[in-house]
């Protein structure tokens, strides 16, 4: 078993955004061709505590390596209060040899990039004809954070920035940060979702939100809206815009605001594509004055075939922690023969 910590991980994936998105891509193809198996994901709720949640998001994609596993990832919102992370995770890689599992990794930083990713690859896909005038960033934390240096990275640094967040320190901080990344950037904090909305074509929207409290008047004509939170668009505001999801079985369900809008019809016809049909260019949307809404619901494919870059790039390089004897190891000389007592 080799187990990688965060440092490690950070490590391996700092300054490889584009390769983390062209990954994300392939995973998405390969998904789309039906070379995924996707349970859905299992979520662990407390009745005591609503806000708070692990979820367990088993898979297997049919990439080049093959990969199975799982992603354990708890969200946590209270955690924020007290100076920790809101999520927390761990990644198990399963051989597709044996079943084992051969390697435990720290899965925070994977599914923060691997969200900031798939949402940096909508957003070229759905701006490359009309680059946007802007960024919004509605909710100041660690996903808006790394969306913010993908879409800069491998999309286009964004000509001015627009932030809100219930907590207005934090999006000062945000603020305070973001100048440093983009020096020369026009950053500028709002006292709304709404006037956030308002200040450019490009949105993206991660919140810890629980139900939908958002519309899509304030938009301008044309934005694109990246729902990453998935709970923040009123269902009926959803019925007004495109919408492009990463996977509708897995989208709509566990109350997101697809999900409620999927109740309000009787049906999925309001979903007008998916990110891998834009990306190979099976679906084109029209470019009109209609909203787009982008909802991933962010598949654990991903997530294995990020955590499967981080496990062969450690091994080459000869990092993380290696347990030898984290499995037990077959005694051949009892393996099929003595007493049930002795193979215990």
């Amino acid at each position: 078993m080799l187990i990688i910590g965060q440092r490690v991980v950070r490590d391996i994936l700092d300054g490889d955004d584009a390769r983390v998105v062209a990954l994300v891509r392939d995973a998405y193809l390969l998904h789309e061709q039906g070379r995924s198996s996707l349970p859905h994901s299992v979520f662990l709720r407390f009745p005591e505590r609503p806000r708070d949640r692990v979820i367990g998001l088993p898979a297997y994609l049919g990439a080049d390596p093959p990969v199975a596993g799982i992603k354990w990832i708890s969200s946590f919102p209270g955690n924020l209060d007290l100076g920790l992370a809101r999520a927390s995770a761990a990644i198990v890689l399963n051989s597709m040899r044996t079943g084992h599992p051969v390697a435990l990794i720290e899965g925070s930083v994977v599914s923060a990039r691997r969200t900031a990713a798939s949402a940096a690859l909508a957003a070229g896909l759905l701006t490359a004809q009309r680059r946007p005038d802007g960024l919004a960033l509605i909710g100041c934390g660690l996903i808006n954070r790394q969306v913010l240096r993908f879409v800069a990275a491998t999309v286009a640094p964004p000509p001015a920035l627009t932030l809100f967040d219930t907590d207005r320190p934090r999006a000062v901080a945000f603020a305070e940060a973001a100048r440093a990344l983009l020096p020369g950037v026009p950053t500028t904090v709002v006292g709304s979702a709404e006037e956030a909305m308002a200040a450019h074509r490009l949105v993206s929207i991660a919140t810890t939100a629980t139900e939908p409290h958002l519309g899509l008047d304030a938009c301008g004509p044309g934005t694109v809206l990246l729902h990453l939170s998935l709970r923040d668009l009123r269902a009926e505001a959803l019925l007004t815009a495109r919408n492009v999801v990463d996977d509708a079985d897995h989208v709509c369900r566990e109350r997101t605001s697809l999900h409620l809008a999927e109740q309000l019809t009787g049906g999925r016809d309001f979903i007008a594509a998916t990110i891998a049909q834009l990306a190979d260019g099976r679906v084109r949307l029209p470019a009109d004055d209609v909203p787009v809404v982008v909802s991933p619901f962010g598949l654990g494919v991903l997530d294995l075939v990020l955590a499967e870059h981080v496990r062969a790039t450690a091994e080459r390089r000869g990092l993380g922690v290696r347990v030898d004897d984290f499995l037990p190891v077959p005694d051949a000389t009892v393996a099929y023969a003595g007493s049930p007592k002795e193979w215990l």
